[in-house]
């Protein structure tokens, strides 16, 4: 089967699955495996996707994400031109899961699909974190804050590591936060991974001087931590 990932975590979902080698195609910041996507024709940015150039590739199957706001319009631009759409749209690790089954069948792996959505269910067997464990607020953007909620798989990440999220008490994707609210919040850390910026331009400064924030114990305690977006916001 011929098949175009439109964003990395569909890619390395591909590859976990052992058929990376049916890709013939992959967005602008696909970027794991180095070796794999190397070769590969590039199709734009996740938000900015070509569609002619999709098209030009004729995939049996296009993988595409529906995770931030904007995905429904390339959506929609694909299905205009008359492609094969999948769309994957994981909140949570469950959800991960289930679609490692569901690409697993349509992919003709069933098994690898089962095995790697197994692995993943044991990970999150970990029951939930103690009662007096780290609170961490995970920030996806910087100006203004904008923070991870429950629903979201790094409510899943921040428990089986044994810390709760600051925002797990909300049902949401995400949101902003003033500075107000996340004093009264008062996580314990904050990690930065923000979304779209290179890893080499996080800044701890910009969140232990942000006006407001100076009476927040991770701020106070100088626990302001530096993870990439690959490894926190790709499902």
């Amino acid at each position: 089967m011929r098949l175009v990932s439109l964003t990395c975590s569909n890619t390395e979902l591909v590859h976990a699955l052992g058929c990376g080698d049916q890709l013939v195609g992959v967005d602008d910041h696909s970027d794991f495996p180095a070796a794999l996507v190397a070769g590969l024709p590039r199709v734009g940015k996740d938000l900015d996707v070509d569609a002619d150039a999709v098209a030009a590739l004729c995939p049996d199957l296009v993988l595409a994400s529906n995770t931030v706001p904007g995905h429904e319009k390339v959506v929609s631009r694909l299905l205009a031109h008359k492609q094969n759409v999948l769309v994957l749209a994981p909140t949570s690790l469950a959800h991960v899961a289930r679609d490692a089954r569901q690409l697993g069948g349509l992919l003709g792996v069933p098994g690898a699909g089962e095995s790697l959505a197994r692995g993943i269910e044991s990970a999150l067997s970990v029951g939930p974190a103690p009662t007096d464990a780290p609170r961490v607020l995970v920030e996806w953007w910087p100006r203004p804050c904008i923070a991870a909620g429950a629903r979201s798989w790094v409510d899943d990440m921040l428990r089986c590591a044994g810390a709760r999220n600051a925002l797990s008490g909300e049902d949401v994707e995400s949101r902003t936060l003033e500075p107000a609210e996340v004093r009264a919040l008062a996580p314990d850390a904050v990690v930065v991974s923000w979304c779209g910026v290179p890893r080499a331009n996080y800044r701890a400064a910009r969140v232990l001087e942000r006006a407001g924030w100076e009476a927040v114990p991770a701020v106070q305690n100088g626990q302001v931590h530096l993870i990439s977006e690959a490894y926190l916001g790709r499902p």
